[in-house]
């Protein structure tokens, strides 16, 4: 389980307290004009969460840093102020008081927190520090995309959702998704209307699928849903939402958008069900209800009811109808129809709770933008209240839907970033096109109502760098130029910058922190972040590689690996590690490339070297990457500890090792392939076996290799893989530098193409 880690560099917590290793300060600079100073008031108890976040965080009590609230109608703002040795944080809302407080302290270099662990240097006494304000730019600063809750949390407890929230308030979240515990609300309501329980068991989908159960792409896929994860959940939930309320978040939940389980056809056959089109290459097709029927309202009414009553009435409700699905409409009719559905969902919600706001992902207007036109996206929102409906714009890294939308026709709007798609995990970010893409989008004279920014990642735990960028972004002056934000980051993180470690890490920028979009994980088609991640096939041969770098990221890794022993902290070795697999991962994928077209020529001794040559780096990375924070050993046993019994324990195991392999479908293979220990040689490196084997063969007889045969080899070695047992996990080498410098030493013996085909 995940749990963040104490730094050993730089000044620790128990030197703080001896009064010794206190960092060398130096404020950051101002980023507004100097305010009045607020008179600092005595702590109420309204601030009580903030604190027991940062002294949970921390480790111990922080008597030195005095938080206050002050209640006005302003956009959210904090500021800073530190005199007589003590730090006094005061803001008009919780997180931008907890997000205030952990920016100053990065900026002085006292705190970094972030997924991979934490260091905390906090000192005794603060340097002077003249007040400033820094304000919010956006209303609403959201965060976790619904797929999250399948890719990264479906084995989280209690204390690791602690931890999530904590690190949503560190970076000013307060509009954040919050999925868990809805299968409760769900079941009860299904059973209200007359499905069965034998018929829920064939319904619902299994724990790592919930997310696309819920929104209508899939049903009963990998489950069923065990009644013990159902009220684990269910008693989560409660966790989560009573702790976002005490950091005065504002969650967004989950409403009914129309699918029904496939009874709802027999059980009301006067009632317009639509079978819906066949979902990324599914063989079973889901049902949805038309918004229009008068079952559909009922059925809306009594889901917020029974959810309101478990959970408590919120403001923002989630309702999807048509996530990467189709709506039914008439070629006659078609924008009466799309007008309709839109008015008749927001009466479902609004009938029950007349003061929310629904909330829609824009995301359907950009994946399928062959059916939604400018003209069909005006007539589905043309019949909500303006300020009744928030349009998540979640993928801007991808898509410009907003400024093709016209900044949706006066609906208020959010506009983010996915960057993390798939749970998958290579590294990379764009700190400039963020940069630009938030500026644009403020000042553009078509962004309507927008009122929010939000960073929705269908996974986490991957390029955390990135997210401390993003966040910061929503807040005034806080887009310094890339690389001063970078050096004190840096300070932040490792807890010392030398030249050396800046000058690695400005090349890290231009190689590895320049990529908006990750294209290969998603190359014609076909999912996986590299190469290595595809299941195999000669159509690679084309594959076009990845973006970036790679020489320079090379370089930089290099610079890293020659650093002295005392900047060598336990975060700059993670982040080392990391990029050091994802460089040496792209080598991997040109030898497999090679290895391939060799084979393909008739050239058997050239394949057989460069397949030895790509065994051996794959083996080499498996091997070095055994301590970083996720494995497949540990995203299995996280599955396994989340069972009561074992036939669940056995049961979770294969949904989990089914995600990260063949997912579903026959599309959605590797698409949350992952770069973990355990994948590599495990997984990884048997398929490409297989096909270099038959490769090999077919050459070896003069033969066309029998793609269709290999196919099938890939396909049934992939089924087996679910039920096999894991191998025991490696452990990190025990001098991970040597480590790194041996696998560069393989690199470059391996007389790799410099280039891909």
């Amino acid at each position: 389980m995940y749990s963040f880690r104490l730094s050993l560099a730089g000044c620790c917590v128990v030197a703080a307290l001896l009064g010794g290793c206190s960092p060398a300060q130096s404020p950051p600079q101002n980023q507004t004009t100097v305010t009045s100073v607020l008179t600092p008031q005595a702590e109420s108890a309204e601030v009580a969460a903030v604190r027991q976040l940062f002294e949970r965080v921390v480790g111990h009590v922080v008597p030195q840093v005095h938080f206050s609230v002050h209640q006005d109608d302003l956009s959210d703002w904090y500021q800073v102020e530190a005199r007589d040795g003590q730090l006094y944080v005061s803001a008009n809302a919780l997180t931008a008081l907890s997000y205030g407080t952990y920016e100053y302290l990065r900026q002085i270099g006292a705190m970094s927190v972030s997924w991979e662990g934490k260091r905390i240097a906090i000192p005794e006494t603060f340097a002077d520090y003249l007040p400033e304000r820094v304000s919010s730019l956006f209303q609403q600063r959201a965060y976790l995309n619904v797929c999250a809750y399948g890719y990264s949390t479906p084995w989280w407890g209690w204390s690791r959702w602690e931890q999530e929230l904590d690190w949503m308030a560190l970076h000013g979240v307060n509009n954040p998704v919050a999925m868990e515990g809805q299968e409760f609300v769900w079941q009860q309501l299904w059973r209200e209307f007359g499905v069965k329980d034998e018929e829920l068991a064939g319904y619902f989908s299994g724990p790592a699928f919930t997310p696309w159960q819920r929104m209508g792409n899939i049903e009963g896929h990998e489950g069923p849903l065990p009644q013990a994860y159902i009220e684990k959940k269910r008693q989560l939930q409660k966790q989560i939402m009573a702790r976002m309320a005490d950091y005065g978040m504002k969650p967004v939940v989950p409403a009914f958008s129309g699918y029904v389980p496939k009874q709802f056809k027999t059980l009301f056959p006067q009632a317009k069900i639509s079978a819906m089109p066949k979902w990324s290459g599914f063989a079973n097709e889901t049902y949805w209800l038309d918004p229009a029927d008068p079952l559909f309202a009922k059925v809306a009414k009594r889901f917020i009811e029974l959810y309101n009553a478990e959970y408590g009435e919120q403001q923002y409700y989630l309702l999807d109808a048509f996530n990467e699905m189709l709506p039914p409409v008439s070629e006659d009719k078609r924008y009466q129809d799309l007008a309709g559905y839109g008015a008749a969902l927001y009466q479902s919600l609004a009938q029950s709770v007349p003061d929310a706001t629904w909330v829609m992902q824009g995301w359907m207007f950009g994946s399928d933008q062959h059916f939604w036109d400018l003209k069909s996206i005006e007539a589905f929102l043309s019949k909500v209240p303006d300020h009744k409906l928030m349009i998540h714009d979640i993928g801007n890294d991808r898509f410009d839907v907003w400024q093709k939308a016209k900044g949706f026709y006066n609906k208020d709007w959010v506009f983010g970033f996915i960057h993390n798609y798939g749970g998958s995990n290579p590294v990379y970010a764009d700190f400039d096109y963020y940069k630009e893409k938030v500026e644009t989008a403020l000042h553009h004279p078509d962004k309507g109502n927008l009122t929010g920014y939000g960073v929705f990642p269908e996974g986490i735990h991957s390029t955390s760098v990135a997210y401390e960028y993003m966040f910061d972004l929503a807040w005034q002056g806080q887009a310094k130029a890339t690389t001063d934000w970078l050096e004190h980051y840096l300070k932040a993180r490792y807890g010392a910058v030398s030249p050396a470690l800046l000058s690695a890490w400005n090349k890290l920028y231009k190689s590895v922190y320049s990529t908006k979009y990750w294209e290969p994980r998603w190359w014609e088609g076909s999912a996986g972040a590299y190469l290595l991640f595809k299941r195999p096939s000669l159509d690679y041969l084309r594959y076009t590689g990845a973006p970036g770098n790679l020489a320079l990221l090379d370089q930089a890794l290099r610079e890293l690996v020659a650093l002295p022993e005392n900047e060598r902290s336990d975060l700059l070795k993670y982040d080392l590690i990391d990029l050091t697999r994802h460089a040496v991962t792209q080598h991997i994928d040109m030898l497999l490339q090679h290895s391939m077209l060799a084979y393909q020529q008739g050239d058997i001794k050239q394949g057989d070297d460069w397949r030895q040559q790509a065994k051996a780096l794959i083996l080499g990375v498996d091997a070095l990457i055994g301590g970083q924070q996720e494995s497949l050993h540990s995203w299995v046993k996280e599955a396994r500890d989340y069972a009561d019994r074992a036939e669940l324990a056995a049961f979770y195991e294969r949904n989990a090792k089914r995600q990260v392999s063949s997912w579903g479908g026959f599309k959605l293979k590797d698409y949350a392939s992952k770069a973990w220990q355990g994948m590599y040689a495990d997984f990884y490196l048997p398929r490409w076996e297989l096909m270099f084997d038959a490769q090999r063969k077919a050459a070896q007889q003069g033969k066309a290799l029998d793609k269709a045969a290999v196919e099938q080899q890939l396909v049934e070695f992939e089924a087996a893989w679910l039920d096999q047992p894991l191998k025991a996990p490696l452990a990190q080498p025990a001098d991970a530098y040597a480590a790194v410098a041996a696998l560069q030493a393989l690199v470059t013996a391996s007389k790799a193409p410099p280039s891909n085909l």
